[in-house]
């Protein structure tokens, strides 16, 4: 299983890379990100990033397309609950953990460590 997220998951940050590299930096990082969530996004709601969650687990959860299919779980979710609305409180709750987490653990390291700025 370890082998199979290194792949995914590696072959997922290839792609970014090597869209930076080949473009000439037309392509910035911040395009990547939004690229990358959004077509997560895409790829979830058509029903294709959950078997490649089954088969690379962490590989395709940890990058930023992991998220993307995340925010689209949601939605599909909570719209089947909730109706229209739930097309936006779906994401919003689906990631709320992650999103949690990361602010947090981010605050507990500025505490621990002297950011530069």
């Amino acid at each position: 299983m370890i082998l199979k997220a290194f792949l995914v998951g590696g072959a997922i940050c290839l792609i970014g890379q090597l869209l930076m590299d080949l473009t000439s930096h037309k392509i910035t990082p911040g395009h990547i990100l939004v690229g990358f969530v959004t077509a997560g996004v895409v790829v979830s709601a058509l029903g294709l990033y959950q078997p490649l969650v089954d088969f690379a687990g962490a590989g395709a959860t940890v990058p930023l397309t992991g998220f993307g299919h995340l925010l689209a779980q949601g939605a599909i979710k909570e719209a089947g609950q909730s109706g229209f609305l739930g097309i936006f409180k779906g994401p919003l709750s689906a990631a709320a953990g992650g999103i949690t987490a990361a602010i947090v653990f981010g605050y507990l390291a500025a505490l621990v460590f002297r950011p530069k700025g």
